[in-house]
């Protein structure tokens, strides 16, 4: 391993980012952890004697722990509101919840050496043995072929009667519909005058 004297790391907890240094204490976003427990951060960059890190494989071999140390809340901060010529004015606060942490161990995990494939010892070449001819085989007997029986007539299908076509049936003559009889117009009888009744004269009296 590494010396950790002048090591330090930065580190992610709670969305934001901290430089991490051995025996030094973070305030960092409060943690669910109760006081004295140990906790290990997520390192992003390490930085020792004679190695940087911040990506790849070997970052995975960083190591940081901590310990909560203890539970706090930040300074008050004070809020306020307002929107000119409409009366409105409204003040508030805010203290953030935080956690102190001490840095016990940063420490970069040593590479394992490579483990070095162990030579094979050389098979000794066997001696060829001589070569044996191959047994002449003997020839199969020559297969008689067999006799062909006589193929069964299939008896013929008849073929199905033709159908005679169905004698169709007269059709019912519907009863002619008699249409009403066109109406001549009324012819209208000239009107008789009545004869005027006359009025007797009035006789004039001498």
């Amino acid at each position: 391993m590494m010396a950790d004297n002048e090591n330090y790391a930065i580190v992610e907890t709670g969305g934001k980012q901290y430089r991490a240094e051995r025996g030094k204490t973070i305030l960092v976003e409060r943690l669910s952890d109760a006081e004295g427990a140990k906790v290990s951060l997520r390192p992003l960059m390490f930085s020792g004697d004679k190695a940087v890190v911040a990506s790849g494989p070997d970052l995975e071999k960083v190591k940081v722990e901590a310990v909560v140390a203890e539970h706090l809340r930040g300074p008050k901060v004070r809020i306020f509101k307002h929107r000119p010529k409409k009366g409105y004015r409204k003040r508030a606060g805010h203290r953030q919840a935080l956690t102190r942490l001490e840095v016990t161990e940063i420490t970069l995990l040593a590479r394992k050496p490579a483990a070095k494939a162990e030579a094979k010892p050389k098979a000794e070449p066997q001696p060829v043995a001589a070569a044996k001819r191959p047994a002449a085989k003997s020839k199969p007997a020559a297969r008689k072929p067999a006799a062909k029986k006589p193929a069964a007539k299939k008896p013929a299908a008849k073929k199905p009667a033709a159908k005679k076509p169905a004698a169709r049936k007269p059709a019912a003559k519907k009863p002619a519909t008699k249409k009403p009889a066109a109406r001549k117009p009324a012819t209208k009888k000239p009107a008789t005058k009545k004869p005027a009744v006359r009025k007797p004269a009035t006789k004039k009296e001498s």
